[in-house]
Parts: structure tokens; sequence; C-alpha cells
């Protein structure tokens, strides 16, 4: 299994979509799709498109049966939910959006559900959404809010009591946003690139240093998704690839 730290306690990382330029295909295996291709080096993606539009359960069986037994989707929350309805009386798409993702099978990992930077917290909103999506899926749900209020004890409490993890973003809107949240017994990352944001490259200095950092973490008995959305200028790939090899060297020393 690519990129993992070993069972149980396994350190997935992949890309905000699979999308490869040119350049990029060259380090990876052969495929009749670039999905195929993206997954002969890498164990995870995060379906973005999601967000977007609605996948018909057909699409998402597709992709499931296109990849590697170990292969697991990440899939972002449809904008519908977090932008439109702004978590209020958002339990129609939410069920809509369920109904598709679940044709995953054991290929789906996480859902993502990413806040606008303008979404302010609301104990009442926050904590009957979250009881819906709890009503209606077990499965394993990270959190990206981007707006200050989110970043107190009191929401990670509330996030941690639903069992949703806090994201770990990079740019950090504020300190406490670089660092995962809410639910401690696993952890999901965005790495978004710096000091362009969806546009710079991590240095080998950084991507050293979080390696490190991300081992602890499996080392704590947490499992790890961690996600490169430097992707404007082909950079998340590349990032991808070099902090798991250094992951994997990391284990060999």
């Amino acid at each position: 299994m690519p990129g993992a730290a070993g069972p149980p306690w396994p350190i997935r990382i992949g890309c905000a979509g699979w999308s490869l330029s040119r350049s990029e295909q060259v380090d990876f295996g052969e495929g009749d799709s670039v999905l195929q291709r993206y997954a002969t080096r890498l164990p995870m993606v995060e379906i973005n498109s999601s967000f977007y539009r609605l996948h018909v359960a057909g699409t998402y069986e597709r992709w499931a049966a296109s990849v590697p037994e170990y292969f697991r989707f990440a899939v972002k929350m449809p904008r519908s939910i977090s932008h439109e309805q702004r978590l209020r009386d958002a339990m129609q798409p939410l069920e809509q959006f369920l109904a598709g993702v679940r044709a995953l099978g054991k290929k789906l990992g996480p859902l993502l559900l990413q806040l606008p930077p303008s979404l302010a917290y609301d104990r009442a909103t926050t904590e009957r959404f979250l009881q819906g999506l709890r009503a209606r899926s077990e499965l394993d749900v990270a959190c990206e809010p981007r707006h200050p209020s989110w970043f107190t004890t009191e929401v990670d409490a509330l996030l941690n009591a639903h069992r949703v993890a806090r994201v770990a973003a990079d740019p950090a809107r504020v300190p406490g946003a670089a660092i995962p949240g809410g639910d401690r017994t696993w952890s999901y990352w965005r790495w978004h690139g710096q000091p362009q944001i969806y546009r710079s490259a991590y240095s080998e200095q950084v991507l050293a240093g979080l390696a490190r950092e991300l081992q602890l973490e499996s080392d704590a008995r947490r499992s790890v998704w961690f996600v490169l959305d430097n992707t404007a200028l082909g950079h998340a790939a590349r990032n991808a690839l070099r902090l798991q090899a250094l992951l994997q060297q990391g284990l060999q020393a």
C-alpha cells in the first residue's frame, strides 16, 4: 500500500483532485485513465468536483472500480450545504449527496465539510446540523472552518462530541487553524500552498518537518489523511510524492 505508515494507523497522502499535467504523469505508472495512473503512486484522493455538482451513483461506482483495493476517496460536501444553506435546513441536499457517495463502497474515506470564510460559528445551527448528519451517517467527517470564531475550546468540544475532526490548514487563518482539532482520534490536513495559495510549491525543508509531524500523529495511534491543494501550477502531485518518500525513509531509518 503506497504511502502508508503500516496498519493500524496509516498516513494517507494525496491531492485535491487527480489531474496530472504531462510533466507530472512521468512520475506515475500506466493506466487507462488519469485516475488509474494517479492511483499507481498515491493511496487517496480528495474529490472536489462534488462541491460544485452532484455525481450520480454510477459515476462513483466507476471511479471505485478503476482503483486498487487499498485506495480511498475523501469527498467534499456540496456548496449547497455549506455556502448556500450555510448549514441551515440542509438535510435534503445532504441526503442526496450521501446517496451518491455510498456507491464508492469500501473505498469511501472521510467526508470534508469546508465552510465559507464569512460563516461565523453559531452553536444552535452547528449542533442541529451535526445531529442531522449523525442521524444519517456514521462516516468520518472533517470540517474546515475559516471564520476566526470557530477556533475555540467550545467548538472543539462540540465537534468532538459528534466525532467530527477539525482540519489542520495551511496557510492558517488564525494560529489555531494550523493544528488538528475536534475529534482527535484521527486527523485531516489540507495544505493549500505558501506564500501563494494554490500556486506555490512547498520546499524540501518544509516537507521534511511536516513528515516528522505526521509521523508523530501516527505514533500516537491516529490515522492521518493529508491533502495537497496547491494544484494551480501542478505542484501538488510532486509535493505529495516527495512527502510520501520522506515518510517511508523515516520508517526505514
